[in-house]
């Protein structure tokens, strides 16, 4: 075990704590990995100490030492597949922690990169922000776990959904392979059993059969309890599912405090190279959450359908409507307005700066 577990701060470290008038306070980046962490401290103003390696309870344990000395004690770690349990662990001994975006760390571009090196990098940032300079970390939003356990469910369809197309996919691959013509569905029972394919293909495909099956079944049963879930009262088009997936994938809509919030987050915003007298704008960023945008275009589309006195939908008619003369190009930077704009009208509405009917949108 690391010796340093068994290692109090001592009193000089203690009195280094104080730095130019900074806070007094320990900072500790942390590189995350599945059966343990690598961390680097830095107390005060002092300069970072060498990386340390702790098994997950060693780490907690130590933590938990630094937080019972009285001195500050701040985390980073980078946003990863491990969740947020590690931000959720510290916070409970009274430790703030921050996640942050995952980022390219080697500043100097020295193309060298190690869990220590990562750890360090995280920590001197960490002691910018503690500074005051809030722009040294790019913070995440960590989700409280009733968030976490409802949006859950709506990722696991999607999950089944995209198993399911690829099973299904792979059967018509194995007909094609064949010379045979792709069967759409070729797994439901009905279809399955008119299949006119030799025997030996046919028990291949049955193989797959029962589990495409069973993966039907599933997903519809969610369909079903995220349909429930959804406010009886809504405008025409928003759909009972999608207006679940964006309201789960959004959490608390009350967090942003102005339209240009709520329209970064979606990444629908264009982004921008300029310098000096010249000002280029990109494609979208797609800078924030990936499910939620994608549910944003898809209603989008829905309205221009179904919600013909939308604002947004009445502006770009011209290029939206079926049979316009515009280039797919046009129509999809057109469909991306509507559904920024989508995005901060429905959080006008959630938020009660406004009801529906003022924007266009009808029951």
């Amino acid at each position: 075990m690391n010796k340093c577990l068994h290692t109090e701060l001592s009193s000089h470290e203690e009195t280094r704590c104080q730095f130019n008038g900074g806070p007094r306070a320990i900072k500790l980046g942390i590189d995350v990995h599945q059966d343990f962490y690598v961390v680097v401290c830095q107390v005060g103003g002092s300069n970072p100490k060498p990386p340390q390696r702790f098994q997950k309870e060693a780490f907690l344990h130590w933590a938990a030492k630094l937080a019972r000395s009285g001195i500050k004690v701040h985390a980073v770690y980078e946003a990863c597949g491990f969740g947020f349990t590690l931000q959720r662990q510290l916070s409970a001994l009274s430790i703030q922690c921050h996640v942050v975006c995952p980022q390219k760390l080697d500043e100097q571009n020295r193309r060298v990169k190690t869990d220590g090196l990562d750890a360090k990098a995280l920590c001197l940032k960490l002691d910018r922000f503690v500074q005051g300079n809030r722009a040294a970390l790019a913070l995440v939003r960590v989700p409280t776990e009733e968030e976490e356990q409802l949006r859950a469910i709506h990722r696991q369809r999607e999950q089944l959904v995209k198993a399911r197309k690829q099973l299904e996919a792979q059967g018509r691959s194995l007909l094609v392979n064949h010379g045979l013509e792709p069967v759409q569905n070729w797994w439901k029972p009905r279809t399955f059993a008119a299949l006119q394919v030799s025997d030996w293909m046919k028990a291949l495909l049955q193989n797959s059969q029962p589990i495409l099956i069973g993966l039907e079944e599933k997903i519809a049963a969610l369909t079903v309890q995220l349909q429930r879930a959804a406010s009886p009262d809504q405008p025409r088009g928003l759909g009972k599912m999608t207006s679940v997936i964006i309201d789960r994938e959004v959490g608390d809509w009350h967090r942003f405090r102005n339209r240009r919030q709520i329209a970064s987050y979606t990444g629908l915003c264009p982004g921008e190279y300029s310098s000096a007298n010249t000002r280029l704008q990109r494609c979208v960023t797609k800078h924030g959450n990936p499910r939620l945008r994608a549910a944003l275009v898809e209603l989008a589309w829905r309205l221009v359908r179904l919600q013909p006195n939308y604002h947004p939908v009445h502006k770009w008619r011209q290029i939206l409507a079926k049979g316009a003369l515009a280039t797919g190009a046009a129509r999809k930077k057109a469909i991306v307005a509507v559904a920024r704009q989508l995005a901060v009208d429905l959080w006008r509405i959630k938020t009660g700066r406004l009801r529906a009917e003022e924007l266009g949108l009808i029951n």
